[in-house]
């Protein structure tokens, strides 16, 4: 049975046209004037006009009154911040493993960088199934434990002897030479994502994505964790693709711009 049509959703127009113009400003390398951005934008140079001095008034556009032009203002950057702290971040991304764990009936993880060389997990989704992996937020573990701490690994710039150094203060349940561990990481700079099959824990295999912050350090990892002998190697390469995908999301709204696709 085909589905009904989804209703046409309405649009306020002078909110969209102000939103365009924000977008237009921020991927600007220099102010621009009411002509320039209405010519660009196709919108009515009186409207763009008074537009903007909305804009400006609230203080997320800045004008020059020299040479008459708009840029971006840190009102807009204060707004971007608050939404951008720790407790925000997390809402905004726990709909994306929401959908993550419905769409795969996987459990969805997602960790942060501690201070202490940890990672904390501060979000989770788990399925509505009866036999379902349960990871407790709150819970910490080894910066460069499994599936999310390759990710962390391979974005450092620990030295060869470093990570050496590090690794041999892991404890997994079916040891991975240090040599193929190492190896594994050009993996993770290539595809974006790590997978690790019983050697974390044994019945288990995790994938995981790094997020970027600022600096283009991972600062949070995204996980899906599921029991090895209910996965095919399709579902296991669909799950990595949805990984590495939220990451580079929610990387790139951390940073304001995209990741490069690999």
């Amino acid at each position: 049975m085909d589905k009904p049509d989804q209703p046409a959703i309405k649009l306020v127009g002078a909110l969209h046209s102000g939103i365009s113009i924000l977008r237009y400003l921020s991927t600007r390398n220099a102010p621009a004037g009411v002509t320039q951005v209405a010519r660009d934008l196709s919108l009515n140079p009186s409207t763009c006009f008074n537009l903007l001095r909305t804009l400006a008034h609230e203080k997320l556009v800045t004008f020059n009154t020299e040479t008459k032009t708009y840029q971006i203002g840190l009102g807009l950057v204060e707004i971007a911040q608050s939404a951008l702290n720790s407790a925000s971040l997390v809402r905004m991304i726990q709909p994306i493993i929401d959908d993550i764990s419905a769409r795969h009936q996987i459990t969805v993880t997602l960790c942060q960088k501690m201070e202490d060389d940890r990672v904390m997990m501060i979000a989770n989704a788990e399925t509505a199934s009866y036999i379902r992996i349960h990871m407790a937020i709150g819970q910490r573990l080894p910066l460069f434990i499994g599936a999310l701490g390759r990710c962390f690994a391979a974005f450092s710039d620990l030295s060869k002897a470093e990570l050496k150094k590090e690794y041999s203060k892991l404890r997994f349940e079916t040891p991975l030479p240090f040599e193929d561990w190492l190896a594994s990481l050009e993996d993770v700079r290539r595809n974006y994502f790590a997978i690790d099959k019983e050697h974390f824990n044994k019945g288990f295999t995790t994938v995981s994505a790094p997020i970027f912050n600022l600096d283009n350090r991972p600062g949070m990892a995204i996980s899906a964790v599921t029991v090895t002998a209910q996965i095919t190697d399709q579902k296991l390469q669909d799950i990595a693709v949805s990984i590495r995908e939220a990451g580079k999301q929610i990387s790139a709204t951390i940073q304001g711009a995209p990741i490069p696709p690999q």
